[in-house]
């Protein structure tokens, strides 16, 4: 998938954006393969790497890993799905589900309450996960990190649950996300969107606990907060606004809570759709006070 454009964020000077906050998407190019072995039962892989398509470079930063999006091989039949390696979360996968635009890198939830928590991303290494089969529009995935194994990019010596459930079914999708690394305050989220035809409407509500605070040591973090949007479609063309409130904002340093400022942030985007796989965007997000502009064309290969 290739996605490129031209951005500016706050005090910043125009350029070229690839694989930045101001995208649609990280670029990416990568390697699956299914093996059908009769009965149902099915083993594949997957491996991905994020793409610079400014300067050809691979990753986000010098110290990437090569396939930083996925390396995660998998055995699924009418039983599920047992995976193992790095790959999204079952968090991020639930909410992927509820959230309005589906996730674009300028997704305001993310910036202001994070991916179900503050303790993990949108992805993770080492992670063992298993996905139900779909009952009715209802599905589960549990995910595990062993304790000893990398949790979110630093070892943690601590194991890791995550527990997503998700209904999608019709115009109606919705999703439930919890998780938790032992010995830190559990995260969670749910949300739900529905699609009224040529308008949609999502909402949300986050709990984010664990984050570090830079330059505070031994500070932790927590953010709650709602989301509300809708996006127009128009044929080719949609618009979206989402906004997110921060309801709660604090930090906690030596069994002292200290308040924070609380934000109201968002998200305007613009599609046009050139075809189902190729399309233009217009986003202008603000984060945390901050306002950035981006426009940009996605095509998926």
């Amino acid at each position: 998938m290739a996605d490129v454009g031209i951005g500016k964020g706050e005090g910043g000077k125009v350029n070229m954006i690839s694989s930045t906050f101001g995208n649609h998407s990280n670029s990416y190019i990568g390697l699956r393969g299914v093996e059908d072995m009769g009965g149902g039962l099915k083993a594949g892989f997957n491996f991905e790497q994020i793409i610079n398509m400014e300067n050809g470079t691979v990753g986000v930063a010098a110290d990437s890993p090569t396939w930083q999006r996925a390396a995660n091989v998998w055995l699924g039949g009418n039983w599920g799905r047992f995976q193992m390696g790095r790959a999204t979360t079952p968090s991020y996968n639930a909410m992927l589900a509820w959230d309005l635009m589906g996730l674009p890198n300028y997704a305001p939830a993310t910036f202001s309450l994070g991916f179900v928590g503050g303790n993990t991303g949108d992805r993770n290494y080492s992670l063992f996960s298993y996905k139900t089969p779909v009952w009715g529009g209802f599905s589960a995935e549990l995910g595990y990190i062993a304790k000893g194994d990398d949790v979110s990019g630093n070892a943690s010596q601590n194991d890791k649950f995550d527990l997503g459930v998700t209904y999608v079914n019709g115009p109606l999708s919705a999703g439930a996300a919890y998780n938790k690394v032992k010995s830190y305050k559990a995260n969670y989220g749910l949300g739900a969107k529905y699609n009224f035809g040529s308008f949609t409407l999502a909402a949300s509500y986050q709990d984010s606990n664990n984050w570090s605070i830079p330059g505070a040591p031994g500070a932790v973090g927590r953010v709650a907060g709602v989301t509300l949007g809708g996006m127009v479609n128009f044929g080719a063309m949609s618009v979206a606004l989402d906004v997110v409130r921060q309801l709660k904002r604090e930090a906690t340093f030596q069994n002292v809570v200290y308040k924070d400022k609380k934000y109201t942030d968002g998200a305007l985007e613009l599609k046009y759709a050139l075809s189902k796989r190729t399309f233009f965007y217009g986003a202008y997000f603000r984060v945390e006070g901050t306002n950035n502009y981006s426009l940009g064309m996605q095509h998926r290969f």
